[in-house]
């Protein structure tokens, strides 16, 4: 009874409900809530502009809304912008949801919206990715020609961020992680580079294994062994004397874009085009031409699904069933070969 009335009590305008859907992301990820925010604001735009008015109730949505949702979208940014708006309306998806799930909004079914949207909705279309393999050059720039280039009378920053940078680019390329994951990469993590591997927190608050290999250890002792400080962030700015360096240096930690600004600062100095993500796509299919399977690359990279893999590395499954149609297909002439053999009679064999 005391849930009745406060769902009753409950303020059903759209902006109320808004409010409340990101009041519930607190314990989401900043790029989580952001995102979420964003897609929200259009939708709630949108359902304004059908009411024709600033201020409507949730009981004026219907399970039309998430279709007539990614109609307006499509109209306006076209079909190439279908990952913005595959965004877009999972944010509206995930708000009627939680409406639904407070009580505020009864005049739709979800299972019903959504079966609507799927079906004026275009089909998914994921880009092949293009991997250019010389991405390699920037890492054994920075593992075999940089320490030359690094002056004698450099002081202790400089050597520390060159021995970071070397560090970082080689746990990007040895281990196809995300830049967000690198990024909140902790000394205890690597055990202070003699870890093999470690256990991290990746998209989605998926816990995965990740592995080092002899290259990135190596740089990360190096890297590691010039620290002065007890710091808990495993790659932290090295420029003056902190003034704060927050609780454990934390303030200090590299942010995803620094380790980005970081990859196009060498791939500059080498003459390459390259990405912090393009190191994952190069150690797929490193991992793909070498022989791996497809779910043991989407566990190594941790992708939610096999599903997600399996149409990013589409072009490298084709290729591998095009090697055992090749190899196992029986031609014509063989087969009938074969068959005209069985059906021979045995005086005609011995004969």
């Amino acid at each position: 009874m005391i849930v009745l009335c406060k769902v009753n009590a409950m303020d059903r305008t759209l902006h109320a409900a808004s409010e409340r859907f990101l009041d519930s992301l607190r314990a989401k990820s900043p790029r989580t809530r952001s995102t979420y925010a964003t897609g929200l604001r259009r939708f709630t735009s949108w359902a304004r502009e059908e009411a024709g008015s600033d201020e409507i109730t949730l009981d004026r949505l219907d399970d039309g809304a998430l279709e007539g949702f990614y109609l307006a979208l499509a109209d306006e940014l076209g079909p190439e912008r279908e990952a913005t708006i595959a965004t877009y309306v999972a944010a509206a998806r995930a708000f009627l949801r939680h409406c639904l799930r407070e009580g505020s909004l009864t005049t739709l079914s979800i299972e019903r919206a959504v079966e609507r949207l799927h079906g004026v909705r275009a089909a998914p279309r994921y880009r092949t990715p293009r991997v250019d393999d010389a991405l390699s050059i920037i890492v054994d720039y920075v593992k075999n020609e940089l320490p030359a280039l690094i002056p004698a009378d450099a002081g202790e920053e400089t050597r520390l961020r060159f021995a970071r940078d070397r560090a970082l680019l080689q746990v990007l390329y040895g281990t196809g992680m995300r830049r967000a994951e690198v990024a909140r990469l902790d000394r205890r993590d690597v055990d202070d580079g003699h870890a093999q591997q470690a256990l991290i927190t990746g998209k989605g608050r998926r816990e995965r294994v990740v592995f080092f290999d002899d290259d990135a250890r190596e740089a990360l002792r190096a890297y590691l062994g010039l620290r002065r400080d007890t710091y808990v962030p495993l790659f932290i700015r090295h420029r003056g004397a902190p003034r704060d360096p927050g609780r454990g240096g934390e303030r200090l930690r590299l942010s995803p874009q620094s380790v980005w600004k970081i990859v196009k600062r060498y791939a500059t100095a080498v003459g390459v085009t390259a990405t912090t993500h393009g190191f994952r796509h190069l150690k797929a299919t490193s991992l793909l031409n070498r022989g791996a399977n497809l779910s043991h690359v989407q566990d190594i990279l941790g992708h939610a699904s096999p599903d997600t893999t399996k149409r990013i590395y589409a072009h490298y499954e084709t290729a591998h069933l095009r090697e055992v149609f090749d190899r196992f297909s029986v031609p014509v002439d063989e087969a009938s070969a074969r068959a005209r053999r069985r059906r021979r009679s045995p005086e005609e064999l011995t004969r």
